[in-house]
């Protein structure tokens, strides 16, 4: 539904349509009284490119939520309860506004994934009321606000994590300390100019076409540090006292003049936080703060990364780039106590380790807080989980670590270096989230905007929200199956309905593109022909020749079809799921015509190209080409051929559909948590981008896979009817003796328990009022509604014991 809010208020800045090519931060403000009986202030806020709100000094809002060009999004927050009423009140912003889009500059024109227009803005919509209704003031953004550009903030790019944006250079003593509290005198600021109307009734659309913000807002919570992993020429025992989450001890660090500190601090798990530094005196001196996933060994460089253990500081080293800040001197102790000058990046850092290098001018400092704000997507986990392998909830634990910082305004493939919303990443992050949460508002806006991001061609952009257009083929079918997995775990029709066009216009596309043979076609040079991470494939694909026909494009290809031929088939167009289903059963035909090899009795990773991996042979399960006892041949042929390129850490999800459809899973499957076992011994708190000698990401979202595995196949609950109209249970035992959990659905909570002993195996399931399908490792089956408890024998030889 489009916004059909009435808008009043004006988009404002520091003057008239101030096209900048260079980065802004610019603070506004407009004071108000609140009368001795109090008021209502609810207020609607957005900006261009990025605001926190502050009302008397408290901070009340960041956004807006991340937008593209023809959505931008603005939040709307009650303030009433925060109101200071007899008293005079002051509505706070700053608004930092990524200059210059086209043509794009990695790192020089900020954060790819933060939409913005040329010109920056500034938007605030609200009435104060009396309790009666009677309005007292309205608040509007227009000539009575006041604004100031910040003359101290400077944009830093860093080729390190480029895609994420920059970092920042601060001159404290050029920035209006104290200025977004009620006391503060902004006199001598100039009034903001309004430069666009909101409203226009002739339908010209702005740049800024506004739509309520669809997710919650992102949470807040006070943390610090946990420990020193080393300090220089500070007091440990005075810089002790600054740590923990409370960090309001009262406790200072006095740093004499023209002295230099270095301190690394750990804080215990990979997070994404506000890093904040309170400060008394100290005029001059300079702080500089390094964010670090881990300690990685000397040797490891920015062009080959090394990583080991990843809290073994002895011999090892933080890698990352440097925000600085220059200390103000404004800060001081007086008679009503601290008065402390703070710092804080503007938007969230992600860290394990912070290092703090401090060299002071002549003046003594006093550090009196180091602290982190954290930050991410307010997810509810709803699901439990344990059993006899200790491992498996260490492995559980850091699952969910994994996905929550991988998740803010968007899913994001990693926290650290990029915060973009990719496809495949994000229909596996989706997956993963409904092993845990019934939460589905993030998974619905992904999909949303992955449908905004269709180009006239009909191909999907592979990233969104982005400052410029990246396709990745292979990618775009993902989008399909974010469709299929939300109606199983959801039976949303409502929404397969909605988007039904654009599936139809992606898999147009793909039909355009095939040869006289019935495969798929090379990809237009401009786009990127990735499928998968993989030792051997650099560019990830086979190193073959572009222009040809890659047998993945094909499978993967037929593969979507026939899940697109489901969602037709649920929505009630039946002759599209036909015509479908033929589809994809011409192009697997295709695929055996001109990619088989008989010699290898391998699917080839090109037609007549003497070229394989494991890959084809997966995807030609998953594509229905071949099934049963072909399929499972073929696939114990393949994970058995050491000579063939080895799937990845997020494909080896389509591998486990792979082994499950072909039936392999209960004796194949449990043997892959071994790649996720050895992370645990490398002292890890989240699942790395790969599994590999030097990962560049240690947090990415694709590759917490455990939460989907555990939940859907060691305890078994998985959808047996859209939106868990019917529930299944098939548990999956491998080497364990017991476990047990609660796994969320959207018809209410369904617990299991499930022991081995003695060539017994027994289950209690207890879940809604709705029918549950049991099937048990023997083979036998059993049906009840909401709660059963069954068992039957199994041999030691069994291939359950045995994987």
């Amino acid at each position: 539904m489009e916004d059909r809010k009435n808008w009043q208020a004006k988009w404002i800045w520091r003057k008239e349509l101030a096209h900048a090519r260079g980065h802004e931060l610019v603070y506004f403000r407009r004071s108000f009284a609140v009368p001795e009986e109090g008021g209502k202030l609810v207020v609607h806020v957005s900006a261009d490119s990025r605001y926190r709100l502050y009302l008397n000094g408290e901070p009340v809002s960041v956004g807006p939520c991340k937008g593209d060009a023809h959505t931008h999004y603005y939040e709307t927050v009650d303030l009433s309860d925060k109101l200071l009423p007899g008293t005079p009140n002051a509505l706070a912003a700053k608004v930092l506004h990524y200059g210059g889009t086209s043509p794009w500059r990695m790192a020089e024109h900020g954060p790819v994934s933060v939409w913005r227009s040329e010109a920056g803005g500034f938007l605030l919509e609200g009435a104060l009321t009396a309790e009666s209704g009677e309005l007292i003031e309205r608040l509007d953004t227009d000539g009575s606000w006041r604004c100031l550009k910040d003359e101290g903030y400077d944009y830093v790019p860093v080729p390190m994590m480029q895609w994420a944006g920059g970092l920042e250079s601060v001159d404290g003593a050029k920035q209006p300390q104290g200025w977004e509290t009620a006391a503060y005198d902004d006199g001598g600021w100039p009034a903001a100019v309004p430069f666009y109307d909101v409203r226009n009734d002739w339908g010209e659309l702005s740049p800024w076409s506004l739509e309520p913000r669809p997710i919650p807002p992102l949470y807040e919570r006070t943390s610090g540090f946990r420990s020193i992993a080393y300090a220089e020429g500070a007091a440990e025992a005075a810089l002790q006292s600054l740590l923990g989450p409370a960090a309001a001890t009262g406790g200072s660090l006095q740093l004499a003049p023209n002295s230099r500190m270095v301190v690394e601090l750990d804080a215990g798990q990979l997070t994404t936080g506000y890093i904040r530094l309170e400060l008394a005196g100290g005029q001059g001196a300079l702080i500089r703060i390094l964010c670090a996933e881990c300690y990685e060994p000397e040797i490891s460089a920015r062009g080959k990364r090394v990583k080991g253990i990843r809290n073994q500081r002895e011999g090892g080293k933080l890698m990352g780039e440097y925000d600085s800040y220059r200390v103000a001197g404004t800060g001081a102790f007086t008679k009503d106590g601290l008065q402390p000058e703070a710092y804080e990046p503007f938007w969230f850092r992600t860290f394990r380790y912070v290092r703090l290098e401090i060299e002071t001018g002549p003046k003594a400092l006093a550090l009196t807080g180091i602290g982190y704000r954290e930050t991410g997507y307010p997810l509810e986990v709803e699901s439990e989980f344990d059993c006899s392998d200790p491992d498996f909830k260490t492995m559980w634990t850091m699952g969910i670590r994994t996905l929550q910082l991988c998740m803010h305004e968007t899913y994001e493939d990693c926290p650290y270096y990029e915060q973009l919303q990719y496809t495949k990443d994000t229909r596996l992050m989706m997956r993963y989230q409904y092993g845990i949460s019934t939460d589905d508002r993030l998974a619905k806006r992904a999909m949303f905007d992955f449908h905004s991001s269709q180009l006239p061609s009909g191909m999907l952009q592979c990233r969104t929200p982005s400052m410029f257009t990246h396709i990745i083929p292979a990618f775009s079918f993902d989008w399909i199956y974010m469709l299929q997995e939300h109606f199983a775990y959801f039976g949303d029709l409502q929404l397969i309905r909605r988007y039904r066009p654009t599936v139809i216009a992606l898999l147009d596309w793909f039909e355009r593109a095939r040869t006289a043979e019935g495969l798929v076609g090379g990809m237009p040079p401009r786009y990127w022909t990735h499928f998968d991470w993989v030792n051997e494939w650099p560019g990830g694909s086979p190193p073959l020749p572009k222009d040809r026909p890659m047998t993945l494009h094909s499978l993967m290809y037929a593969a979507a079809l026939n899940a697109a031929a489901e969602l037709m088939q649920q929505s009630g167009w039946t002759e599209l799921a036909a015509e479908y289903r033929d589809k994809a059963a011409d192009v697997n035909a295709a695929v055996i015509r001109t990619c088989w090899s008989e010699k290898r009795q391998l699917f080839e990773d090109a037609p007549g190209s003497g070229s394989f991996s494991q890959h084809p042979q997966v995807w030609a399960v998953l594509s229905g080409l071949t099934e049963g006892d072909a399929a499972r041949q073929l696939l114990q042929r393949s994970l058995h051929d050491e000579s063939l390129p080895v799937i990845s850490l997020p494909m080896t999800y389509q591998l486990l559909q792979a082994l499950n459809a072909a039936g392999l899973y209960d004796e194949l499957g449990p043997a892959y948590w071994e790649r996720w076992r050895k992370f645990i011994g490398l002292e890890l708190t989240t699942f790395p981008e790969e599994d590999i000698v030097g990962p560049r990401s240690d947090c990415h979202g694709w590759s917490a896979l455990p939460l989907s595995e555990f939940t859907s196949r060691i305890l078994g609950v998985a959808p047996g009817a859209p939106g868990f109209e019917t529930i299944a249970v098939r548990p999956t035992l491998g080497k364990l003796a017991w476990a047990r959990g609660k796994v969320a659905t959207v018809k209410g909570p369904v617990s299991v328990e499930w022991h081995l002993q003695d060539e017994r195996f027994t289950i209690s399931v207890d879940g809604p009022s709705v029918p549950i399908e049991l099937a048990l490792p023997d083979g036998t089956t059993a049906a009840f509604i909401g709660k059963g408890q069954y068992s039957c024998g199994i041999s030691k030889t069994s291939d359950h014991l045995h994987s």
